[in-house]
C-alpha cells in the first residue's frame, strides 16, 4: 500500500498557499505529500549582459534544500557555491519556465524564482516547480497592479511530475521511499495542451523498455494536467484568469 492510501496512478495531496511571503511580487507555499517548498518571485530592473538594449526580460530560478530538510542528516547551506544537483535542478526550473510567457512582454527585466525546500519526501524539483509557476504569475499580475507592464500578458501553464518505474509497473508522483527503490526515474514538465517542454529520464535499476517510457510519459502528461487544473483555481481565486 502507497503512502495516502494512493492507488499507483494517483497524484499526492497538493496545496497551494500563495502570498505566503509578504512584500515580494510573487509568492506561494507548496506542501506535496510530506514535501515542503517555499518559493519567491522577485523582480529587477536589468538583465543580464547579453540581453542588454534588446526589449526582453529573463526569467531564473535558484534552488536549495535547507538544513533539517531531509531529517536530523543536516544540509549545510550553500553560501556562495552551489552543489552540482541544486545547480542542475535550479536550470531545470528556468528553463520550464522561460516557456511560460513571451520575454518581450517583461521589458528589459529579471524575474527571480527562488524555491527553498522545507521538509523533503521526494519530488522536490518537481513541486518546485510547480510553485514557482505559481509564483511567476503573480509576480505579472503584480508588475500590472504596479503599472509597470501594460497588462497582464499571455501565458502558459506548465506543471511537472515525477514517475517511477519499479518491477514493470508505473507509480506516479513518487515520495522518498518509493523514489530509493525504483527503477527508474522520470521527470515530466509538460503544459495544459499536453505539449512537453522537458523529460529526464534516469535509470538506477533495470533497463527502461520504450514502450514503458512512453506510457510513463502518457501517465505524467494527465496528471499534470490535474495539477495545472488546481493551479488554475489557486490563481482565479488570487483574481488571474488565462
Amino acid at each position: 500500500m502507497r503512502a495516502h492510501d494512493r492507488a499507483a496512478d494517483q497524484l499526492r495531496p497538493i496545496a497551494f498557499v500563495p502570498g505566503y511571503v509578504r512584500n515580494v511580487p510573487g509568492s506561494v507555499f507548496c506542501e506535496q505529500g510530506h514535501t515542503r517548498v517555499v518559493a519567491t518571485a522577485t523582480v529587477e530592473d536589468k538583465v543580464p549582459p547579453f540581453l542588454k538594449r534588446s526589449g526582453r526580460g529573463w526569467i531564473t530560478a535558484e534552488y536549495a534544500m535547507l538544513p533539517g530538510s531531509s531529517g536530523n542528516q543536516r544540509i549545510a547551506r550553500e553560501r556562495g557555491k552551489i552543489n552540482n544537483r541544486s545547480g542542475e535542478i535550479q536550470r531545470f526550473i528556468g528553463r520550464a519556465l522561460r516557456t511560460v510567457v513571451d520575454p518581450l512582454a517583461l521589458g528589459e527585466r529579471t524575474i527571480t524564482l527562488d524555491a527553498d525546500v522545507i521538509q523533503a519526501d521526494g519530488g522536490t524539483r518537481c513541486a518546485s516547480l510547480n510553485a514557482c509557476y505559481l509564483a511567476l504569475v503573480l509576480a505579472l499580475k503584480h508588475l500590472v497592479f504596479e503599472q509597470v507592464i501594460a497588462g497582464l500578458p499571455p501565458f502558459r501553464p506548465v506543471a511537472a511530475v515525477s514517475i517511477g518505474v519499479k518491477g514493470g509497473g508505473l507509480l506516479a508522483d513518487m515520495d522518498y521511499e518509493e523514489d530509493s527503490a525504483s527503477d527508474s526515474d522520470i521527470n515530466v514538465v509538460s503544459t495544459a495542451s499536453g505539449e512537453l517542454v522537458e523529460v529526464q529520464s534516469f535509470c538506477e535499476g533495470a533497463p527502461l523498455a520504450e514502450a514503458l517510457f512512453r506510457e510513463a510519459v502518457s501517465l505524467a502528461v494527465a496528471k499534470n494536467r490535474e495539477i495545472i487544473a488546481l493551479q488554475e483555481r489557486v490563481l482565479a481565486a488570487a483574481g488571474v484568469r488565462r
